[in-house]
């Protein structure tokens, strides 16, 4: 866990994976990659699983996960080639990012939407609600 290698007083690890099929998508390693994870995607749900990991002192004191579920639309070849095309699936989970041009890909989210962008912000604030102004 890089998080126990890094040194801090307190330190956050987050990373977050998409689940279909039993199958990870993780980040894609090129376009046909990319295009191949949203085709599989395109017009189906899938999870969105946001983990993080809190070290104070070098010592792991939390983790947690949130999972979002993520309803994409339909797509057709052409979608998909646009999307690709945009570069925004580098290093992004599944291979889109709700956040920008990926929204045109999502139907709707039940869920922590936070979560798909890439940090579950209420699962982290319940653990450090020294975050949050008095």
């Amino acid at each position: 866990m890089a998080a126990l290698a890094a040194t801090g007083a307190t330190v956050l690890g987050a990373d977050t994976d998409v689940g279909l099929d039993g199958d990870v998508l993780g980040k894609p390693a090129d376009a046909d990659q990319a295009r191949s994870f949203i085709a599989r995607l395109a017009g189906r749900t899938h999870q969105v699983v946001g983990g993080i990991a809190i070290v104070r002192e070098g010592e792991l004191v939390h983790t947690s996960v949130e999972v979002t579920q993520v309803h994409f639309r339909p797509a057709s070849p052409a979608l998909i080639d646009w999307y690709v095309g945009t570069g925004e699936w580098r290093g992004r989970a599944g291979g889109y990012a709700i956040q920008g041009a990926g929204a045109a890909l999502i139907a709707g989210i039940e869920g922590d939407y936070l979560n798909v962008v890439g940090l579950p912000l209420a699962r982290l604030l319940d653990a450090l609600p020294e975050l949050l102004p008095a």
